[in-house]
């Protein structure tokens, strides 16, 4: 079964290297997106987080980077412990003037099990967009 890819962008009122900084530094990541015991934004670095729909339900994320180009973009991959699938989510920043449009894609999310409704396209879409329309945006325009 093919599924498009998540995708949001959003234009930021704030340079590349602060952006950047913003989605690659674990003590700036904490802030608007997971507090990772450890971040490094280098090819083939794990990092693990747990986040869920409730206190009740969490899952164990495995991810590991598996592209970059500095101030220009990041893919890992991201997977749930226990569970069949692998996705990958990719930040792409693009300078525009003095502003960064910012590209997510989450693509993959059709080999996660079907049968399990935390798993539904829609929630990811909902998450990602909070994270990148509210979380972000309020980092990056509040910490400057």
């Amino acid at each position: 079964m093919e599924k498009q890819p998540i995708v949001f962008e959003r234009l930021f009122n704030s340079p590349i290297s602060k952006v950047w900084k913003a989605i690659t530094d674990k003590n700036e990541m904490k802030n608007w997106y997971f507090d990772l015991a450890e971040f490094k934004p280098e090819i083939g670095f794990k990092f693990q987080f747990t986040g869920g729909p409730s206190p009740e339900k969490q899952y164990l994320h495995l991810c590991e980077i598996t592209a970059l180009i500095p101030e220009k973009k990041i893919t890992y991959s991201w997977r749930y412990d226990g569970y069949p699938g692998n996705s990958f989510v990719t930040f792409e920043l693009f300078e525009q003037q003095d502003k960064t449009l910012l590209r997510l894609t989450h693509e993959g999310l059709e080999s996660f099990p079907v049968d399990n409704p935390d798993f539904a396209s829609h929630n990811f879409n909902e998450g990602w967009n909070d994270i990148i329309n509210v979380s972000l945006k309020d980092y990056l325009e509040n910490n400057g």
